[in-house]
């Protein structure tokens, strides 16, 4: 069966005209249902896959005799979840795992959850090959945090994998749960924190199987000792240095490493002694100086010592250290970097502390306002304070994340910032369009096709960035409305911008229903 990719690919001319028109918000219902009826595979993929459909397309679409049509639409992530789960017992297992895998989204969005019934009902009919790691992310927060105890058992059995974060209580009532398979589930995460069964399964050679149990599972004496004086992997010694289990002993040899990565693990290790913490804050590598700053722990000397280490970062990172007061961050010496990534955070399903988002943003730490700024909850008053701070990264980083964050801010936003994750700015709902023409002529692409954005842009200029010297400039300038009727028809005959072109809200209605008679192989009228 073809990819999407190479389905796109074996488009001819016609079928891009054609799949344009399914993409054309102007285009009537009764055209996309004779799309979805006659046209080739292309263009039912982009009409079920890439757009919000009316209610009469999407009830054609879950009644399609084409297992891969109503695939691509369990797949669509611009139409309503409610819509995708009719699909829910579809009887071709392909659609089914494609609903279930979910949307393809950017990397900075998540699909919109299924239903919570839709979900428990996939659960429990479903192949378990088909609820692979896509289908987690469709899971609603508030059905994952009650699975551990929910009454259908293939359910509970799902909970299970939760178990680091659940309670002693659920732990055990998991244990001893009336399903066997809840039982055995709970009882093959139990076994990682026994030091016993640990030591007799771990195995003797590198792999991933050694590398999660020296991470995270209860370590035996024998196990430790093992590791220290004879280790199986370079990553060893490393790996055994975060796990929560390591007695205090191995701590402190591990402290005196010569292996500088090994250290700077042992100093994140919140049962580290007040002796092992003074050997590491006078390490000779910055790196571990550096993360022993961030340890909440540290006590007033080895802050004050840290905060004239000679290093720049070490001082950067003791500087947002809880525990010092604005007065004693203010006296150090640190730079505060402003090439660093503010990118889109996705909010914690556990809100933060209100006090402490507020102190830090009334911070006069950048890095500290830099962290409020993330808060997807951040209150009013505080964004509008942020959305004026003197620093990049707090705007920036406003802007991303608040549903709230103003127009203003976030153009400006897009304008100064070039890093990764800048194009997630204008999907924010509150970016602006009005006034963008002003931009048709900015040395940045980037910048040029905000122009497009503007239902104001006049014909001249769209008709000079269709031509533009960047693809996609010259992809959201052909979609523009106001381009001229003549530019509109001479890319329609264009194999890189017929697509688009056909696309275009303002394309004659004559020339669409030409281009549906002759199945996309005519654009213009005969002579």
């Amino acid at each position: 069966m073809p990819t999407p990719e190479q389905i796109w690919a074996d488009a001819d001319l016609p079928a891009r005209r054609l799949a344009g028109l399914a993409l054309n918000p102007s285009v009537p219902t009764s055209i996309l249902l004779r799309l979805l009826a006659d046209a080739p595979p292309a263009v039912r993929m982009v009409l079920c896959r890439d757009r919000a459909l009316p209610d009469a397309v999407v009830d054609a679409v879950i009644e399609h005799p084409d297992t891969r049509t109503r695939s691509f639409f369990a797949r669509n992530h611009h139409v309503d979840p409610d819509q995708r789960v009719r699909l829910l017992d579809d009887p071709e297992w392909f659609v089914r795992a494609h609903l279930a895998e979910g949307p393809r989204t950017a990397l900075l969005a998540r699909p919109r959850p299924l239903p919570d019934e839709a979900v428990v009902h996939m659960i429990s009919t479903y192949d378990d090959e088909l609820l692979g790691g896509p289908f987690y992310r469709q899971i609603s927060a508030g059905l994952r945090r009650s699975m551990p105890t929910h009454p259908i058992a293939k359910v509970r059995r799902w909970g299970v994998g939760m178990w680091a974060s659940l309670s002693a209580d659920l732990r055990a009532a998991l244990l001893t749960d009336p399903d066997d398979g809840v039982r055995e589930t709970a009882r093959r995460h139990a076994c990682h924190q026994d030091p016993v069964w640990v030591e007799s399964a771990l195995p003797d050679r590198p792999c991933h199987a050694r590398v999660d149990m020296l991470l995270h599972s209860a370590l035996s004496r024998a196990v430790v000792d093992s590791v220290l004086a004879t280790p199986v992997g370079v990553e060893d010694k490393a790996m055994i240095a975060v796990n929560p289990t390591l007695p205090p002993r191995a701590v402190i040899l591990l402290a005196a490493d010569p292996d500088p990565e090994i250290r700077g693990r042992i100093a994140h290790r919140a049962d580290l002694g007040p002796a092992e913490r003074r050997a590491l804050v006078a390490d000779p590598d910055p790196a571990v100086r550096t993360r022993v700053a961030h340890r909440a722990d540290l006590g007033p000397a080895e802050r004050r010592t840290l905060a004239t280490d000679r290093d720049p970062d070490v001082r950067l990172a003791v500087s947002v250290h809880p525990r010092l007061s604005e007065e004693e961050r203010a006296r150090i010496d640190y730079e505060v970097p402003q090439d660093d990534d503010f990118e889109f955070r996705f909010p914690s399903e556990t809100p933060q502390d209100p006090e402490s988002v507020r102190r830090n943003a009334l911070s006069g730490h950048p890095l500290l306002r830099r962290q409020a700024a993330g808060d997807h909850l951040l209150p009013p008053d505080l964004v509008a304070r942020l959305a004026d701070d003197d620093d990049l990264g707090v705007r920036v980083l406003l802007a991303q994340n608040h549903p709230d964050a103003p127009a203003p801010l976030l153009l400006r936003s897009f304008l100064e910032y070039t890093g990764p994750g800048r194009g997630h700015l204008t999907t924010r709902p509150d970016f602006p369009t009005d006034g963008l023409a002003a931009l048709a002529d900015h040395e940045d692409p980037a910048v040029r096709a905000l122009a497009v954005r503007d239902p104001g842009t006049g014909p001249e200029a769209v008709d000079r960035l269709s031509r533009d010297p960047d693809p996609a400039v010259r992809a959201a300038a052909t979609r523009h409305p106001n381009l001229p009727e003549s530019r509109l028809a001479e890319l329609l005959d264009d194999p890189e911008a017929a697509h688009d072109a056909a696309a275009n809200p303002a394309l004659n209605p004559d020339t669409v229903r030409r281009l549906v008679r002759t199945n996309g192989l005519r654009a213009r009228p005969t002579a």
